[in-house]
């Protein structure tokens, strides 16, 4: 197994990608806490993976958009599990889809969220690392992490943000034994889609966003969930032992261009 015997905490990982995260970490032999807002599909998600692997995950249900809960989760996290060897700060939402007449909350807790979660996260969980003797943590992008997006430009400022923060940290962290990389998913399909191609709720613009965006990914096709979950096995694993300070597009080619 791939992550035999490693302490793994996955945010966000009730539904989607960290969903998809927790059942295959799981799988390959970690020990699991999964971080997420929603109580009840952490408790559906726990039953699951009791019901497929006969093993229990710690769950931690936190705001992550509040720096307190952002923190503490990360020791609770750290205390179910006794200690953390792999982080994956997958906590994101699309935000404003405009900057005119922009809602300042809409756009704090956008940053709070994409942002300021993953730093606090980072810097939580470094030291149970070090303790360890190293480890892997990653962190969430996207492909508007490394090009601009006309739709979501607060989100593509955000991810811009997490690039930069994986690479001065994997400097940062690298005597430690701490690699730092970050995953920069395509648009995939998870629930958090609709956010990005169909804000107004319109189904015709709906179509139209998906339809342009389709047209721009040389595969010709969106992102799986497990897709992205088997990227950060490989970035937890030893397997990526001699990477750090990447940020790794899984996007069917949307970056190429």
């Amino acid at each position: 197994m791939r992550l035999q015997g490693k302490l793994a905490v996955i945010t966000a990982a009730a539904s989607g990608m960290g969903r998809a995260a927790v059942l295959t970490f799981v799988r390959e032999g970690a020990r699991v806490a999964a971080i997420d807002i929603n109580a009840d599909a952490l408790a559906a998600l726990a039953a699951e993976v009791r019901e497929a692997h006969g093993v229990d995950i710690a769950t931690v249900q936190a705001d992550l958009s509040k720096a307190e809960d952002a923190r503490a989760s990360i020791h609770r996290a750290a205390e179910a599990l006794g200690g953390i060897d792999v982080l994956w700060a997958h906590a994101g939402i699309p935000g404003p889809a405009s900057v005119e007449g922009m809602d300042l909350a809409e756009y704090e807790l956008a940053m709070n969220l994409n942002v300021t979660s993953a730093v606090l996260a980072a810097g939580e969980a470094a030291p149970y690392m070090r303790k360890r003797g190293g480890g892997s943590l990653m962190f969430t992008a996207s492909v508007s992490g490394l090009v601009g997006s006309m739709m979501s430009p607060i989100y593509s400022a955000a991810k811009f943000a997490v690039v930069g923060l994986t690479k001065s940290l994997a400097q940062r962290f690298a005597p430690d034994g701490i690699r730092v990389n970050v995953i920069c998913p395509g648009l995939s399909e998870t629930p958090m889609k609709k956010g990005f191609i169909g804000r107004s709720g319109d189904p015709e613009e709906m179509a139209a966003n998906e339809k342009k965006l389709l047209a721009a990914i040389p595969m010709a096709r969106f992102g799986q969930a497990q897709e992205m979950a088997d990227a950060a096995l490989w970035l937890a694993s030893d397997e990526s032992s001699y990477v750090t300070g990447v940020a790794l597009p899984v996007d069917g080619g949307y970056t190429c261009r």
